[in-house]
Order: C-alpha cells, then structure tokens, then sequence
C-alpha cells in the first residue's frame, strides 16, 4: 500500500521530467478507488511569450491533474480544467 510521501515523489519526478521543469509541488492527493487523484503545481516558460519568439523569464503557474493506479503507475495527467 503506498503512503502520500511516495505519491509526492513519483509525481513530482514524473512531472519534472515530462515537463522539462526544476519544481514542482503536490498541492492535493486524495485516494481514489484503488488509485490516486494528485494535483500539482508547475511554473513553466510563458507559451504565449515563448510563441512570440521573445526571451522573457516570465513564466505561467500551471495547475497539472496526475491519476495512479494502485501500483503508483501514472494513469492519466494534463492541465487542470482543460
């Protein structure tokens, strides 16, 4: 059975690395089922800035929805909302 500290850190790495970011923060975790339902925060290049070719340190906070099955597998992510 996983505890909410493994559920933090196999989301956050999953996160970095899929997202090419240095942080990110678990900001909810719930049990779901046999699963989890996480969210975490991610601040990411600004995509508008970055489409206008501009070199900005502007950056957008980025609400991500992670789903894990019981073995702590990620099942689904994306944007919060969308």
């Amino acid at each position: 059975m996983a505890n909410m500290e493994s559920v933090r850190k196999t989301v956050s790495e999953f996160l970095r690395k899929i997202l090419n970011v240095k942080d990110v923060k678990v900001i909810k975790a719930a049990r779901a089922g046999s699963g989890w339902d996480v969210e975490a925060e991610a601040y990411e290049e600004s995509s508008f800035i970055k489409s206008l070719g501009l070199s900005t340190r502007v950056q957008d906070r980025n609400i991500y929805a992670v789903k894990l099955d019981e073995n702590l597998e990620v099942q689904s992510y994306g944007l919060r909302g969308e």
